[in-house]
C-alpha cells in the first residue's frame, strides 16, 4: 500500500461521508447537536482540497495532512478525535513508502490509542471507540495470523459494523449524548457510524486495487493462422 493507495482511501472516505451526510446528522440529532454529518463532510472536503494541492510523498504525509485538516475544519469533538487518530497513525508509518498489513494494523492501533486518550472513552461508553476498538483488534489478529490483506480488512469491517450496532442498546457515558441519560438508549452512535464508513472505505480501496492489479493475460488476437 503506497501513497496513491492512501490517497485513494481518503478520497473514498470523503465520498462516503458526503453520500451519508444526512444520515450521520440525523443520528446525531437524536442524541447530540445534529451536525456530525455536516461537519465531517466539510472537513473531508477540505482534506481533498489540501491533498489535491499538495505533493504527498509518503502514506504518512497523506494521513498527517488529513488529520491536521480535520482538526482545523471540523467543529465539535469529531474533528480533534479523527484528526488526532490520523496524525498518530502517520507517526507510526514514518517515512515508509510502502505499508504492509502489520504496519497498517500498528498504525490503526496507534490511532485508537489517540482517540481513547483524547476522548477518555472506554469500550461501552457509546462512542466511536465501540466501533474502532473491535475493528483494530480484528485487524491485528488477522495480521498476526498471516491473513491475506482483503481477508483481514473484511474482518476489520465486520467487527466495526458489529461494534457500531452494539451501541444502540447502550446508555451514553461520554459527550453530549451522556446528558440524555437513559434517553440515549436505542440510538446508533453517530461517531461509531462514521467510523464504519471510513474503515469500509479502506477495505473497498484495497478491493478496488486488487481488481485493477496486473492485467489478466489476454487471449491472442483473432488470427487463427488459417
Amino acid at each position: 500500500m503506497d501513497t496513491a493507495f492512501f490517497t485513494a482511501w481518503i478520497t473514498r472516505a470523503a465520498e462516503a461521508v458526503e453520500a451519508d451526510r444526512a444520515r450521520l446528522s440525523d443520528l446525531d440529532a437524536a442524541i447530540g447537536d445534529g451536525d456530525h454529518g455536516t461537519n465531517l463532510d466539510r472537513g473531508f472536503a477540505g482534506v481533498l482540497r489540501v491533498l489535491d494541492s499538495t505533493d504527498a510523498r509518503t502514506p504518512a504525509n497523506v494521513l498527517a495532512l488529513t488529520g491536521t485538516t480535520l482538526i482545523s475544519k471540523v467543529g465539535g469533538a469529531s474533528g480533534p478525535l479523527y484528526g488526532s487518530a490520523f496524525r498518530r497513525a502517520a507517526n507510526i508509518l514514518g517515512e515508509a513508502e510502502q505499508v504492509d498489513l502489520p504496519g497498517l494494523a500498528a498504525a490503526l492501533e496507534a490511532a485508537l490509542a489517540a482517540v481513547r486518550k483524547l476522548g477518555a472513552a472506554r469500550d461501552g461508553d457509546k462512542t466511536m471507540v465501540d466501533a474502532l476498538a473491535p475493528a483494530v483488534a480484528a485487524l491485528g489478529a488477522a495480521a498476526a495470523d498471516g491473513a491475506a490483506l482483503l481477508d483481514a480488512l473484511d474482518a476489520m469491517v465486520d467487527a466495526a459494523n458489529a461494534g457500531a450496532e452494539a451501541t444502540i442498546p447502550m446508555q451514553a457515558s461520554k459527550g453530549r449524548a451522556s446528558y440524555l441519560g437513559p434517553r440515549s438508549i436505542g440510538h446508533l452512535d453517530p461517531g461509531a457510524a462514521s467510523t464504519v464508513l471510513i474503515l469500509t472505505a479502506l477495505r473497498d480501496t484495497a478491493a478496488a486495487a486488487a481488481r485493477s492489479g496486473p492485467d489478466v493475460e489476454k487471449e491472442p488476437d483473432g488470427d487463427d493462422g488459417d
